[in-house]
């Protein structure tokens, strides 16, 4: 048998008791095939970068799958099917990763600083040259200067 990494995104209307329902109803499609769920990960409601048939926000799962092929494209068909399934990706892998996936692994999201932000050094005004007083600038062009500049009126 292969192993697999299966993520899914159901609809955001559907309460997330509904979404762990539609993750054994699938389990349940594998386990009548002779394949195993080995780890089943609920990433919970997240907002989705574009929107997917009306929907803002979707039901975000992942399975690690150790089933025969025959057993996934059978999953995939109903997924297909079924109305609350807004997308799902299955890719086959050598080994499943054991212990929590990346999107489950806080250390990595939450705590670090923003790299944007504060890795660049600190500038204060005082560091500027100065700009000097507005006596000192060429005067601006009025609007009639410049459009008899254009024309060549002047």
């Amino acid at each position: 048998m292969a192993y697999y990494e299966h993520v899914f995104l159901a609809r955001q209307d559907i309460t997330s008791q509904q979404a762990e329902e539609l993750v054994a109803h699938f389990k349940g499609i594998l386990e009548e095939r002779g394949g195993k769920v080995d780890k089943v990960e609920s990433w919970g409601l997240k907002s989705l970068q574009f929107r997917i048939n009306k929907n803002r926000k979707a039901h975000f799962a992942l399975m690690n799958i150790d089933a025969p092929a025959d057993a996934v494209q059978e999953m995939e068909r109903q997924m297909r099917i079924h109305e609350d399934i807004l997308r799902y990706m299955t890719i086959r892998v050598d080994a499943l990763e054991e212990g929590p996936s990346a999107m489950m692994k806080r250390s990595d999201r939450d705590d670090r600083p923003r790299g944007d932000r504060d890795d660049r050094p600190r500038r204060d005004r005082d560091d500027r040259p100065p700009r000097g007083d507005r006596d000192d600038r060429p005067p601006r062009r009025d609007r009639e200067d410049r459009s008899e500049a254009r024309t060549g009126d002047a």
